[in-house]
């Protein structure tokens, strides 16, 4: 039919390919095809675990008009992108006390056996130096016993200013403890800002006040298996190699409670500084750092303005100082302070409450994805 020519409604019902008088053939709606496993433009193809995807979009002479550079049909057989779904888990979680248990056990187990926490090599072997260091006392009392040098036990046998002196001490306090804390705690929360492992953490069922305890444990566990523990078999010692008696047990019992207490408080102030240092950085080098930078640099600080300025109450920021100052209260020592103790037990309130405030703060902004 030519343009502008005339038709009518009888040419068009003739050319029809149904007759005249004839009812229509019912039409039947295409079946869709049962979902393959992976679809290329409406087209089932199996996903051989070979594709080749080209860019739909490209950066040539049409980018500059506005215009979509629409790359060329593939085949179905060279490749498919198929839609995946996430289907969530059904089964049952352990209890909370397994999963908290699973991330103390990461840490501790580590310094024993493989498959837990890496712990460098250089760090267990300075960690079997520190508790060589803290074991000296009993080695020398050993060798009193076997020379029967009674020099040696009397100065180094169980009294008020050797039990303090055995974890408040200068050697320990200089060489022992802050390194040891400085080794344990400076990876411990950083190292999962710095690799994501937090991630991994929050989005399985572990809450970060779990996650804080968990962390906050396994570390003062590390410290007091060494601080605590050398302590008390320094005092088990003495009274086996000197044979003492009961009578001798009950005299020396209230000096040794009161030396564990000061053990247990320089674990806890220790583990609250170095995990809230840790809590800000992104590495262990700096925590460990800036760890020894407090305790040693504070105690430096105080002790150059009791020189020039003879006053000693700055000592009221150095850590260990605070401690000491407490521990001579509870041994019963002749205090080297001209403070009351209880400022310095006030300073240890403070110290500890604000790097708790810091590690809770700073764990609570450790999100679910990699920072």
């Amino acid at each position: 039919m030519s343009e502008g020519e005339d038709f009518d409604l009888d040419d068009i019902l003739q050319d029809s390919s149904t007759p005249l008088g004839e009812p229509a053939a019912p039409t039947t709606l295409p079946v869709p095809a049962a979902p393959a496993e992976a679809e290329f433009m409406g087209e089932s193809a199996a996903v051989t675990g070979k594709a080749r995807m080209e860019a739909a979009y490209g950066t040539g002479e049409g980018e500059g008009q506005g215009m979509a550079m629409v790359a060329q049909s593939v085949a179905p057989s060279a490749g498919t992108i198929f839609h995946q779904v996430y289907r969530p888990w059904r089964g049952n979680l352990n209890p909370r006390w397994v999963r908290n248990w699973s991330i103390f056990r990461h840490h501790v187990y580590g310094l024993f056996s493989k498959g837990h926490r890496p712990w460098p090599m250089t760090t267990k072997l300075l960690v079997v130096i520190v508790l060589f260091g803290s074991l000296i006392p009993i080695l020398t009392m050993a060798m009193s016993v076997l020379t029967g040098l009674n020099g040696l036990m009397e100065f180094y046998g169980v009294s008020r200013a050797n039990l303090w002196g055995h974890v408040l001490g200068v050697f320990h306090n200089t060489c022992c403890w802050p390194l040891l804390t400085a080794l344990v705690v400076g990876g411990l929360i950083s190292e999962d800002r710095q690799h994501g492992t937090s991630a991994i953490y929050f989005s399985r069922p572990v809450n970060r006040t779990d996650y804080t305890l968990m962390k906050y444990l396994s570390a003062a566990v590390i410290l007091s298996m060494i601080i605590v523990f050398s302590y008390c078999a320094y005092y088990a010692a003495a009274i086996l190699f000197n044979n003492e008696g009961w009578a001798y047990l009950l005299d020396t019992l209230p000096y040794f409670l009161g030396g564990l207490v000061a053990a247990f408080m320089l674990v806890v102030t220790f583990t609250s500084i170095g995990l809230a240092l840790s809590s800000v950085s992104s590495g262990r080098f700096f925590p460990a750092v800036a760890f020894l930078g407090i305790i040693f640099g504070s105690r430096i600080l105080a002790f150059l303005i009791k020189l020039l300025f003879e006053r000693d109450t700055l000592y009221l920021i150095s850590p260990y100082d605070n401690l000491a100052h407490v521990g001579q209260w509870m041994m019963g020592i002749n205090t080297t302070y001209a403070f009351p103790a209880a400022w310095s037990f006030v300073a240890l309130l403070l110290m500890n409450g604000i790097s708790l405030y810091i590690l809770i703060s700073r764990v609570n902004s450790l999100e679910v994805t990699r920072e």
